[in-house]
């Protein structure tokens, strides 16, 4: 009687161990499997089920802010081994895009090189008909190698920063100049542009970001209150370093100013007159300044406020009347609207970091052009 059961059990078992075996291929398959079917794509079994497997939940993570540090640096994903299956379709043009802009930004930092300037006539007026032909561009004492790209700038969307001197020093005149950045602002502002205020005593501080608002740019101006030292330099450095060049980073050509309002007595910098003039270089920035000095004479600030416009491109002015300040800016205003742009490449760039002179030269010679002095090569 004991051997009976024995002797069926035995029969059963090969059926038992097929049904079993059966019910484990009918499991579900693993979540790379089913997003990349063996049908159309054929990895190596145990590799590429493995890679796929681990690059699945970084495929259905929300991509992170395209500003963000995360975004700029690559991932250890972004270049799949090429058995590995192409990401999803969604997420692709994304990532396209990031590496063109990425790209481009490369090449005009190696290989171009942009400036903005202006060209007036004997009197002063503004010269806006010319063409490339009229030109001759010299990069350290050589002539250009080619001309990439000759445009006007009427129209091309700006990029401004308002810097007011808010020390003890220019007391006197300050709600005066105030009224009249806002009006400027009013005036220079439309849709495609943008601005910010930034303020400054002993330290620099931004009462306005980057906005096209104008009602926003006059409260951040209407904030501004006079008292302390004066630390100009660190100023320009601090609204050209990170203002301008760590915010201005689109992909729409833009023109880049600095309209200070100073009597550019400085006296508590970190920074050096040279290494301000430096970083303006460095961001591209065309430096205009209105001076507060109400003496009636030419002081020794003036001087180093001549010096800031002419190593970037701008210009100067000397409103010794209170009420010579809102001609000042609107002499700006029309300069802005009025300018030229020419991206060339030099005969000889390499990049080491060393300064460049820039010559822009107008085969009429009634012609002045007002260009920056110079830049400074990338560094690899």
């Amino acid at each position: 009687m004991r051997v009976r059961p024995v002797f069926l059990l035995i029969l059963l078992l090969p059926f038992a161990l097929h049904a079993q075996d059966a019910n484990q291929q009918s499991l579900p398959s693993a979540p790379s499997a089913q997003k990349y079917p063996p049908q159309k794509v054929a990895p190596p079994v145990a590799s590429s089920q493995t890679q796929s497997a681990q690059q699945t939940p970084a495929a259905n993570a929300p991509a992170p802010p395209v500003q963000t540090p995360a975004a700029a640096a690559p991932a250890p994903q972004s270049a799949p081994a090429p058995n590995t299956p192409a990401p999803p379709a969604a997420q692709q043009p994304a990532q396209t895009d990031d590496q063109e802009e990425k790209l481009t930004t490369i090449v005009k930092q190696v290989d171009e090189v942009n400036v903005v300037f202006t060209v007036t006539d004997k009197r002063g007026k503004f010269v806006n008909d010319l063409k490339k032909e009229d030109f001759q561009v010299n990069d350290d004492n050589k002539p250009a190698q080619s001309i990439r790209s000759f445009r006007s700038e009427t129209n091309l969307p700006l990029r401004v920063g308002l810097l007011i001197d808010a020390s003890n020093s220019i007391r006197d005149r300050f709600k005066f100049e105030q009224e009249a950045a806002i009006e400027f602002l009013n005036q220079i502002i439309h849709q495609q542009d943008q601005a910010f205020i930034l303020g400054f005593d002993t330290t620099p501080e931004v009462t306005q970001n980057f906005t096209n608002n104008t009602e926003a740019l006059s409260r951040g101006v209407r904030m501004l209150r006079p008292g302390g030292g004066t630390a100009m330099y660190d100023a320009i450095y601090y609204a050209c370093r990170d203002e301008i060049m760590a915010k201005d980073k689109g992909s729409i050509a833009t023109r880049r100013a600095i309209i200070l309002l100073s009597d550019g007595d400085d006296n508590q910098s970190r920074v050096s007159r040279e290494e301000a003039v430096e970083m303006a270089q460095k961001a591209e920035v065309i430096i205009y300044t209105i001076s507060t000095n109400s003496s009636g004479m030419k002081l020794k600030g003036d001087k180093v406020l001549e010096h800031f416009a002419e190593e970037t491109g701008g210009r100067s002015f000397f409103p010794f009347k209170v009420q010579d300040v809102s001609d000042a800016f609107l002499q700006i205003q029309d300069e802005l609207r009025s300018q030229y742009a020419i991206s060339y490449k030099p005969a000889d760039l390499q990049s080491n970091g060393k300064y460049h002179s820039i010559q822009i030269l107008a085969d009429n010679k009634k012609y002045k052009v007002r260009a920056r002095k110079g830049y400074y090569a990338p560094l690899r």
